[in-house]
Parts: C-alpha cells; structure tokens; sequence
C-alpha cells in the first residue's frame, strides 16, 4: 500500500518552511494546537449542547478521539509492511473540524440555510479556509498539502465501504462539494477515523441524555460491535486493519460494513432525529438567522469604520469591530463579500458566545438608579 504521488509532495506548503526537529507533520500538529480556532472547539457541540455537563463530548474530544484511531489504524497496518505516516493521519484528525460551526450540525445546517442551500456552506471546506487563510489573523496555520487535504476530504457521513486515495492531485481551492476523495492512504484513513468516533460516543451521550438505554441497540449489533463506546472503536479499528491488511483499499470487512450501516441507521432514528434535538435545532436555526442578519445590518452601517464599532455599548459590536480590524488586509486582498466575512465571523464562534451574543441584541440592559 503506497501513496500514488511521492512523499515530498505531500510536504508541499503554500508559504516557504525551514525543516526543523519536529518534521513536517508533527509541525503541523503543534500548529493546529497552538492555533486559537482549535482552542475555540472545546466549547462547540458535538452532538448535545451541555456546556455545563464536563462529559458530554465536544467537538475538541471528537477531534482528538479522530486523531488517535487514525494513528492508532495506520500504525496497525504499519505491522504488515505498509508505509503510512502516523503523525499526518494524526494532523489531519486534529485539524478536521477547525470549520465547524456553534451548535454542531445543526449551525452548520442553519448557515446553509441562510445563505441559499445546496451546499452553499460545508463544514469540510470551510476546515480547509480557516487552516489556509482564515486562522491567524488572516496569514493561515501554513499546513501541508497532505494535511489540508485530508482535512477538506474527510467526510466521514458518506457510507463508504472502502476508499483508495485520487490518482489526480486534488486542487483545493477548487473543492466544492464532499464528493472528493483524498489523494493520501493517511486522507482515506481519517476519513474512517471520523465514522468510528462519532458512532459509538454518540450511544454513550445519548445515555446520558436518556435518548435510549443500552436494552434499545439491536442484539445483533451489540454481538458484532459492543455496546459501548470503547468496545465499539476497538473492534472497528482491528476490523479494519485486519480487512485492509493485505489490500489497495482501506475499509471493513461485509460482515462489519452491515452492522456499521445498521448502527448508523439506529443513531440517526434514535438519536439525531429525537424529537428534542429537532428542538433544539430549531432554536440554532433562530439564533443563528438573527445574528446573520444583525450582523450584516451592522456591517452595511458601518462598513470598516472601526470607530463606530468601539464606540458601541453592545460588546458584540465592539468584538465584530476588532475582528474585522484583524482581518482587514485579508478582506481588503480577497474582496469577500460581506455575506462571507459574516459567514466566516459566526462559524468560528463557540456555543457559550453564541448565546452571549443573542442575549446582547435582544434583551436590554436592566436601567440602573441612583
């Protein structure tokens, strides 16, 4: 099992990059670590918003737990005389989700929504923006092409079987929808490593939030698979590798493909279409609209008039001012529309700041007396 393009050129980076101690993936791991727009995904949703609960999953656990069954699957295959980088497997897990929105899917939904549907806002692709443009005030995290790549192919809702890297290089700005398969075994991977973290932790959320009782998952799935989260990612994880082992594709046996689909089927019925996250959805759908539209209303007023956004009394004025202020040489350069910058703005805000910034614009200060 090799990668169809030479290693070096997985290594490729937008901006010059001296070599150092660390190597090219394990560098981007720390960058993506260090970087404020992985820091933010400790408080955005998994699937529960429980900002309060410490162990419901957020989106920081999902992503690690990405990471470490992408390493952990690489390094099994690695035992029968295949060749995969660990630490990039490990880089594109972490940085998967850097686009997410607050809310989980259900902000991702509601952008989408917003901004006309059929794809108009994808998660996938807007992990690859922030990595490459967005994040550091506009200058990029300055990742590999083998990393970026992964990040923006990594799709993990689709129901494949198996997959094997592109022969053609992927042009990733070019990338419009989630149809892309990776051009890396490392990309493939991932893409893996995202189905086997969110099948298994979800069951365990869902508990919790007494969705469902262990009594509930079919019989038949609990034999193949486990009842529980740990159970469930190990046996996934040595299916893979024992069914991939001697292959050119990366996927599951037929007999676990058939539980893994019947388990997903379950978690979608039982779980992502309970009747209050379809609740709660519609509550983001609200919050996110009213932000959007105040946020627009508020840039047409203002435009880059950063005096006019400090001078305001309302601090998501004054955030969204100096976001801007940041952003300013990059917006200048593109010529985004403002659609965009708002888009860009919203996506990156946490749950808790979210719901901060909706108490500001619609229920007024309490008046003070002397």
């Amino acid at each position: 099992m090799r990668n169809p393009f030479p290693e070096e050129f997985y290594k490729q980076r937008t901006k010059p990059w001296t070599p150092d101690v660390r190597g090219d993936f394990f560098r981007d791991q720390t960058a993506i670590i260090h970087s404020t727009v992985f820091r933010r995904l400790k408080n955005k949703t998994q699937v529960f918003f429980a900002p309060e609960n410490d162990h419901i999953c957020t989106r920081i656990e999902h992503v690690l737990h990405v990471a470490t069954i992408a390493a952990s699957i690489c390094k099994g295959l690695n035992q029968y005389s295949h060749n995969l980088d660990v630490e990039m497997a490990y880089a594109i897990g972490l940085g998967h989700d850097l686009g997410h929105t607050p809310f989980g899917h259900a902000g991702e939904k509601a952008l989408n929504k917003i901004l006309g549907g059929n794809n108009a806002f994808i998660h996938e692709i807007n992990s690859y923006r922030q990595a490459e443009y967005i994040a550091n005030k506009g200058k990029g995290l300055n990742l590999s092409y083998g990393v970026k790549d992964g990040i923006i192919c990594h799709n993990g809702e689709k129901d494949e079987q198996y997959l094997k890297p592109t022969k053609t290089p992927n042009v990733l700005d070019e990338i419009k929808d989630r149809r892309v398969v990776a051009t890396s075994y490392e990309g493939c991977v991932m893409r893996f490593a995202d189905k086997i973290a969110y099948l298994g932790r979800d069951i365990e959320d869902a508990f919790a939030a007494g969705f469902i009782s262990e009594k509930d998952i079919p019989a038949d799935v609990k034999e193949a698979l486990g009842n529980r989260n740990g159970q469930i990612i190990n046996n996934l994880i040595i299916d893979i590798v024992e069914n991939s082992k001697d292959s050119e594709k990366i996927g599951f046996s037929d007999r676990t493909y058939e539980f893994v689909t019947k388990l997903k089927h379950f978690n979608y019925k039982y779980i992502y279409s309970h009747h209050k996250l379809q609740t709660y959805d519609l509550f983001c759908d609200k919050i996110i609209r009213t932000l959007f539209d105040y946020l627009m209303n508020l840039m047409d007023k203002n435009a880059y008039e950063f005096q006019k956004y400090s001078e305001s009394a309302i601090d998501l004025d004054r955030n969204f001012g100096n976001y801007l202020k940041d952003m300013f040489e990059f917006y200048n350069k593109t010529k985004d529309t403002n659609s965009q910058i708002v888009t860009d703005y919203i996506a990156g805000m946490t749950d808790v700041f979210t719901l901060e910034a909706i108490k500001q614009i619609t229920i007024p200060k309490p008046i003070h007396f002397i």
